[in-house]
């Protein structure tokens, strides 16, 4: 489990699953919003060439002029390609389909795996004095989700409360065991969300007893539901926490935003008088 300490620097959380449709977006931009509930400045990282995160953060396609395309490819500074949300302190490098060529611009550079690392180590993102870094990845094993993990200190895993999810966790398990042995040996595991929770299904209850059994502590005590609220949020192109604040989606993704808090308390520097 990972050490509740901070020294002032960001915390920087990929969130990944190489298996689409588990919530991966939505995790990112709800635990976003409600770390920004809680007093948190927060930084998302869209990497994910769909841009769901950017709409889902009510970021235009024509809105976006500079992505995370132009931060690894182009190498442009940090403070270049972020916007703010309709949301106070909570900002996002946005994305677009200019990022599904990543991995073919990406092999020729010798540092391909470690763009984002540097990224977001300028001078320029320090001053920018975020709480929380959030990487939503591309739903697979690719050198963008290479990038993040190996910029990221911790990665939150979401894990879809159906058949087989389990099973498809012991390769990205295997993946950061590699990056921690090879390019990243700070990267540790977050810890695994269980998503998508109906608690009125036998299946859902299962997936959950079997994977607090399987992972013990790593997995949340928070369980994200089913919610048609939490589904409907992102066509309106915000956060469930605006959309219906009294939601169950939303206790949840505020009582998943605690846990994580908890972890890493916010280091906030008194204004001097």
């Amino acid at each position: 489990m990972p050490e509740p300490s901070r020294d002032g620097s960001p915390s920087i959380i990929a969130i990944t699953n190489q298996k689409g449709g588990v919530g991966k977006t939505t995790t990112a931009i709800n635990l976003a919003a409600g770390l920004v509930d809680l007093g948190a400045r927060v930084l998302v990282i869209d990497l994910d060439p769909q841009g769901n995160a950017s709409t889902g953060l009510g970021i235009r396609v024509e809105a976006r002029r500079a992505t995370t395309y132009d931060l690894l490819i182009e190498e442009r500074p940090i403070a270049d390609v972020i916007l703010p949300t309709s949301i106070p302190n909570l900002m996002i490098c946005p994305a677009n389909s200019d990022l599904a060529s990543a991995d073919i611009d990406l092999v020729a550079n010798e540092k391909r795996i470690y763009l984002l690392h540097d990224a977001l180590r300028q001078p320029a993102a320090a001053q920018l004095a975020f709480d929380f870094i959030l990487i939503d990845c591309p739903p697979s094993l690719s050198l963008l989700t290479v990038n993040a993990l190996v910029a990221a200190q911790f990665v939150l895993i979401p894990l879809q409360a159906e058949f087989f999810a389990l099973e498809g966790l012991s390769h990205l398990m295997l993946t950061v065991r590699k990056i921690r042995a090879t390019a990243n040996p700070n990267l540790r595991i977050e810890g695994v969300v269980i998503t998508m929770y109906d608690g009125r299904n036998r299946l859902s209850q299962q997936v959950e007893t079997d994977a607090r059994a399987t992972l013990g502590d790593l997995v949340f005590k928070t369980v994200i539901p089913r919610n048609v609220r939490l589904s409907e949020a992102p066509s309106f192109a915000m956060p469930v926490m605006q959309y219906d604040s009294a939601s169950k989606g939303s206790e949840a993704y505020r009582a998943l935003s605690a846990e994580i808090l908890s972890r890493h308390p916010l280091t906030k520097i008194p204004q001097k008088a």
